[in-house]
């Protein structure tokens, strides 16, 4: 793999490592202080609003510094966030804990400025996406099984909330891995393009036919993917009565299915179908995936679907996101991923909130058809054809 590319991807991958390990966690440890389903889903979206509120300041910023330095920022906060987790004594302190992680909450936005900086359009970016998506899926499918046996070893301790300390602590400690990789051996390198006009952008963003399109895919499959996995541990809880440590292998399958597609079958898959194609056939399947959600009653059923809505996800988010760089020129990418990362900021504030607010009254079928309804919308969208020209693309920025 290219240097500086290796760098890059073993930090996201230890950054989605801590973040997974919390993912499944948040339900069950807002549960145990007294949250209402909708409240502990909550702690996502007010993660989600932060982002969204700081993202646009930290993407000026690395267009000012560059990435590096906003990168390393980002995971500082992301460590004290950890760590007020960690020493929470109440809700509250979860809220705290979660909107610190939010005003700083760049990492992955960067990182993937830092793949377009980089890299050249179509299946080299593609490619690159495509190994982003493996250490996000490779986290995804580690974090939560590491959360599953610290939370079962643990289960027996005399304080019913001590099992929720050590993966708290161990998402600090990979945090602060994360800083040591990026300050030691991510390149600095000069950005490409503008990260930081994402507001100012989007309305102009969104009257273009060609990103408009693609972007509009990506908020979709957003609000889909932020709904599914904010409330998944609410409704294991509800429909399953499974215990965190369960919750977290159902987590930890979902990351393994990524792993799988993005490692051995996307470079595959996007030489014979293309991205367009590729976008369209995981919308598809996410929606088969989660439509049923409300009705399975069976560990095999649940899988079933685990496994379809998982496959889908991990075709999409690589492929939407080159289409996304492809409808722009070059200088224009950091910007336009800018914009991409407010509209799944704010698909992560409204799809937990939702799903959550489904589930603490009961209504497990339509939390299914919640998040299989934003993927049918996004699946109509790729249907769609546009024969637009390509804007010329320009070298990788050298430095």
């Amino acid at each position: 793999m290219r240097s500086p590319l290796l760098p890059i991807f073993l930090t996201v991958f230890v950054d989605v490592l801590g973040l997974t390990l919390i993912l499944p966690l948040l339900p069950y440890y807002a549960k145990d202080y007294g949250a209402s389903d909708f409240q502990a889903t909550l702690l996502t979206s007010v993660y989600a609003a932060a982002m969204f509120v700081s993202g646009p300041m930290l993407g000026r910023l690395s267009d000012r510094i560059g990435r590096k330095p906003v990168l390393l920022l980002s995971q500082v906060g992301t460590l004290i966030g950890w760590l007020t987790l960690a020493a929470a004594h109440n809700l509250e302190m979860l809220f705290v804990g979660r909107i610190i992680a939010g005003l700083t909450a760049g990492n992955l936005s960067i990182a993937q400025a830092y793949i377009s900086d980089v890299t050249k359009p179509n299946e080299e970016r593609t490619q690159a996406f495509g190994f982003f998506g493996i250490a996000f899926g490779t986290g995804f499918l580690l974090g939560p099984g590491i959360t599953a046996l610290l939370t079962y070893l643990f289960r027996d301790h005399p304080d019913p909330l001590f099992k929720y300390k050590p993966p708290t602590l161990a998402a600090a400690g990979l945090s602060l891995a994360a800083i040591l990789l990026t300050a030691f051996f991510l390149p600095a390198r000069k950005p490409a393009a503008q990260t930081g006009r994402r507001l100012s952008g989007m309305a102009e963003y969104l009257a273009r036919p060609g990103p408009r399109k693609h972007l509009a895919e990506f908020f979709f499959f957003s609000v889909s993917f932020a709904a599914l996995t904010g409330a998944l541990g609410v409704y294991l809880k509800r429909q399953f009565n499974y215990e965190l440590h369960q919750a977290g292998l159902i987590f930890g399958l979902s990351g393994l299915i990524g792993a799988i597609v993005q490692g051995g079958l996307l470079k595959r898959l996007v030489k014979r179908l293309g991205e367009e194609r590729l976008t369209a056939i995981g919308l598809g399947t996410m929606v088969l995936g989660y439509c049923l959600l409300g009705v399975a009653t069976s560990l095999g059923f649940l899988l079933v679907l685990v496994v379809l809505g998982s496959f889908g996800a991990a075709v999409v988010r690589p492929s939407v996101t080159t289409l996304i760089t492809r409808s722009v020129a070059k200088e224009e990418q950091g910007t336009v991923l800018g914009v991409s990362q407010s509209l799944g900021s704010l698909a992560q504030i409204a799809g937990p909130a939702a799903a959550g607010w489904l589930i603490d009254r009961n209504q497990v079928v339509m939390y299914g058809l919640l998040c299989a309804g934003f993927s049918l919308l996004g699946l109509l969208l790729a249907l769609q054809r546009r024969g637009e020209p390509r804007p010329v693309e320009q070298a990788p920025a050298e430095g």
